[in-house]
């Protein structure tokens, strides 16, 4: 494992910012950390990156531990929190060759700078000043520091926070081709970037982990009814159709089609099929909808208390 975070306590005064949170984190995945406002998500960041200290429990990133071998993690991290720091009255160039010497890349420094500069897109932008530079352009800049030192493991908080949509989409495919080669762990709000980019996402709320699991697999682990979207040939009634067993409401969209929802305990799609027949009509479209990330989101994170 690249990341494995066990028990994870974090108070402040009287709050708890974590709750025993438990992390494990494969070579080569890209992770999404989803949270609301204050639930936790860039405390984990800080503690994972050796920022922050936990109150209790254990963290260790590639084998190495974040209390007894803090310089080795950090050898092997790279890190971009929320508000990046730059120093904007410094060059790009610059302040890459500044954090080269921080990191004694050596005799391999000049070569790293040039790999990093073209991986970034940072070529026509590399002899500016940073603070003349666009939002977009800065987060490259955050983002070539964290991977000066070619670290394993990737720590990116909100890294496309405030970008215009061209720059986002920018951002976002740059953190996907390093994600071929990188462990990454990202948070953001914006749940289309988490479908876009990461094998997985993690929920977290009010300090503990509500859900974790492949963005395809997370709508089946809520509960709710299925949705169908069904086109006839001909008009219905919607009284006929709720006689379908295992049909709950009837929506009528306009013209021919209708909107399903139906009990998730049983597939009625080839009920609809036979009802179809048995009304002498045909099907001309059928999709069964699953909840969006989105609204996989707001379900868990909506109640007072976090689900176990």
């Amino acid at each position: 494992m690249s990341i494995i975070a066990k028990e994870i306590t974090k108070i402040y005064g009287k709050q708890k910012a974590l709750d025993a949170v438990s992390l494990e984190i494969s070579a080569g995945e890209v992770v999404g950390l989803l949270g609301p406002n204050g639930a936790g998500k860039s405390t984990m960041m800080k503690i994972i990156s050796c920022f922050l200290p936990p109150t209790s429990g254990e963290v260790s990133v590639d084998g190495f531990d974040i209390f007894g071998q803090e310089m080795e993690v950090k050898k092997r991290v790279g890190y971009l929190p929320e508000h990046n720091p730059l120093y904007l009255d410094m060059y790009v160039r610059e302040y890459l060759s500044f954090l080269a010497g921080i990191h004694k890349l050596g005799k391999n420094k000049r070569s790293r700078i040039n790999n990093i500069i073209d991986l970034t897109g940072l070529g026509l932008e590399q002899n500016k000043k940073i603070g003349a530079l666009s939002k977009g352009y800065r987060q490259r800049v955050g983002l070539a520091q964290a991977l000066l030192h070619d670290p394993s493991v990737l720590i990116l908080d909100e890294p496309t926070s405030g970008l215009d949509p061209n720059q986002l989409l920018e951002i976002r495919s740059l953190i996907k081709d390093i994600g071929k080669e990188k462990t990454i762990l990202l948070s953001t709000h914006i749940m289309q970037e988490v479908e876009a980019i990461c094998d997985r996402a993690v929920i977290i709320h009010m300090g503990k982990i509500v859900a974790d699991d492949s963005t395809a697999n997370l709508s089946s682990r809520t509960t709710g009814n299925d949705i169908i979207k069904i086109e006839f040939s001909d008009t219905v009634e919607a009284e006929s159709i709720e006689k379908i067993i295992g049909v709950q409401t009837v929506k009528h969209l306009g013209g021919y089609t209708w909107e399903i929802e139906a009990s998730p305990e049983k597939d009625i799609r080839e009920d609809i099929f036979n009802f179809a027949v048995g009304h002498k009509i045909s099907v001309l479209s059928l999709s069964r909808e699953q909840q969006s990330l989105e609204e996989v989101f707001q379900t868990l994170t909506k109640t007072n208390e976090p689900k176990e």
